[in-house]
């Protein structure tokens, strides 16, 4: 799979599913020490991240999505063995009952 720099929340759900279907672990990472409800988050926690399985992808988000994306080639760079994404709109545009349905 080619991994854009940003994934919208149905982005971000749909890829979940699939890729978990796979093997592959997909973590929605809490900058800003303010987790998203009904969303499984885990704190920014870089010590902790990087014992991730390798080719993990790593979804950031922030309250608009813009700091995580101009900080991206930091967590890429960081990060070198894992996807490295950003959460388009961060928490604001964030939408709680939002769910995808399996085809």
């Amino acid at each position: 799979m080619n991994f854009p720099d940003e994934w919208t929340q149905k982005e971000y759900l749909t890829n979940k599913a699939l890729l978990e279907k796979e093997g592959i672990k997909v973590l929605l990472i809490d900058t800003i020490l303010a987790p998203i409800e009904k969303a499984q988050t885990i704190t920014y926690n870089p010590p902790l991240l990087s014992k991730e399985p390798d080719g993990s992808v790593f979804v950031f988000y922030c309250d608009t999505g813009k700091a995580t994306l101009n900080r991206l080639a930091e967590y890429k760079k960081k990060f070198p063995n894992h996807h490295c994404i950003s959460l388009k709109g961060g928490r604001g545009y964030w939408r709680v009952n939002m769910s995808v349905q399996s085809e």
